[in-house]
């Protein structure tokens, strides 16, 4: 039985999460950074995110890894910087990552492996291809006792790559900011695409838009790979800001146009979480897989379209006549983020499965989204067109 998280504390943290975004500002980290966020606000977790990411040092850890198969041998001999060296007992260390190759960052922690009893870390991304790298085996899996991925189809893959129980753990958000409830804005603009789109779709949509004054179509307009943002609190308060403001948001399954990275995989990105979170109407095709039906099982949680066949255009006209089934809709969408995808939720999966106790403000954390669920669900309020 492992230590519970519930004990009183005596003036230190039991939790201690590591982060990337002290030297990783790409847009799509955001929200993992808002998971930490929120697990730092209902454990008093203690946050330590590295200002530099360490690859000369990573490539002789690996080089040593490599020949000899023992990492603690690697990493005495990599010349990882030890920026600090914990002075107390952690019961649980959860590192956040956008990606595996980010485990080495552990090393610029001196005392790492002893002074933390469990050890367990949240990998954003993982895709099959990426398991043809050599280089996977010789990250330090084996100092974790679980391992939690944002893409389901590799939780099996990375599990007997690693030797270490794997759990699929999806994205979310934080649920009670997204939410438009109890003063909704009114959703001036009609269709909202960020991120990645499909250019036929996009073009169709920005002709709208040019030629009909009443048609605010909110689109990227920026073309950088690295996608960097200066703070990643300011970019998820105006997306969260823009999407309270959408009647429409497009969405496709995550990098849809990447699959030389996927390998062909399609998992639930995180626009489905946000867009259904601030009660849009998603307009698209969800990825295939037992995953999204799990996650997303109630009516129109996306307006099925398949953009090769059909005019988007037309469909959004459709359900433009259509104003009671898109008020229950978002009321549908906000309900069931508050219900099942509050980043609260995927915290109580991963102490579930290192057998840890919620604390208090978990559990007062979930009697507040449910009873606000049901507050929504129950009344004739207006959602705003």
């Amino acid at each position: 039985m492992k230590t519970s998280l519930v004990r009183e504390r005596e003036h230190e943290p039991r939790i201690l999460v590591i982060s990337v975004r002290g030297f990783r500002f790409q847009v799509a980290n955001c929200s993992i950074y808002e998971f930490e966020d929120v697990l730092c606000d209902l454990e008093e977790a203690k946050l330590y995110a590295p200002k530099q990411e360490y690859e000369v040092a990573r490539g002789i850890y690996r080089a040593v890894k490599f020949s000899t198969r023992s990492d603690r041998l690697a990493s005495a001999v990599a010349p990882f910087p030890a920026e600090i060296s914990l002075e107390h007992e952690y019961d649980l260390l959860f590192a956040v990552l956008d990606n595996p190759w980010q485990l080495h960052l552990l090393e610029s922690i001196k005392n790492w492996r002893d002074k933390c009893r469990y050890k367990a870390c949240y990998i954003m991304e993982t895709w099959k291809p990426s398991f043809d790298d050599w280089r996977l085996r010789d990250e330090p899996f084996k100092n974790f006792d679980r391992i939690f991925t944002g893409t389901a189809n590799c939780v099996s893959t990375l599990a007997n790559a690693t030797g270490i129980p794997c759990d699929y753990l999806p994205p979310a958000v934080n649920a009670l900011k997204f939410c438009p409830y109890p003063e909704p804005h009114q959703r001036t603009i009609d269709v909202c695409c960020v991120g990645r789109r499909f250019p036929h779709v996009h073009q169709a949509l920005f002709q709208r838009f040019q030629q009909d004054h009443n048609f605010l179509y909110y689109y990227d307009t920026v073309k950088n790979q690295n996608l960097e943002i200066e703070d990643g609190q300011e970019h998820r308060a105006k997306l969260i800001s823009l999407l309270q403001r959408s009647r429409y948001n497009i969405t496709a399954h995550a990098k849809f146009n990447s699959k030389d990275e996927t390998g062909g995989s399609q998992e639930i990105g995180s626009r489905y979480f946000e867009g259904v979170a601030a009660g849009t109407v998603m307009i698209g095709m969800p990825p295939r897989g037992k995953a999204f039906q799990q996650y997303f099982d109630w009516e129109d949680a996306v307006v099925k379209v398949d953009f090769n066949h059909q005019d988007v255009l037309d469909v959004i006209e459709e359900l433009d006549a259509q104003p009671e089934r898109v008020a229950n809709i978002r009321r549908r969408n906000i309900v069931n983020t508050l219900l099942k995808h509050d980043w609260v939720y995927r915290w109580r999966a991963v102490l579930a499965a290192l057998d840890f106790k919620p604390s208090e403000a978990v559990i007062k954390r979930e009697q507040y989204l449910q009873a606000l669920a049901h507050s929504i669900g129950s009344c004739n309020m207006t959602l705003a067109r």
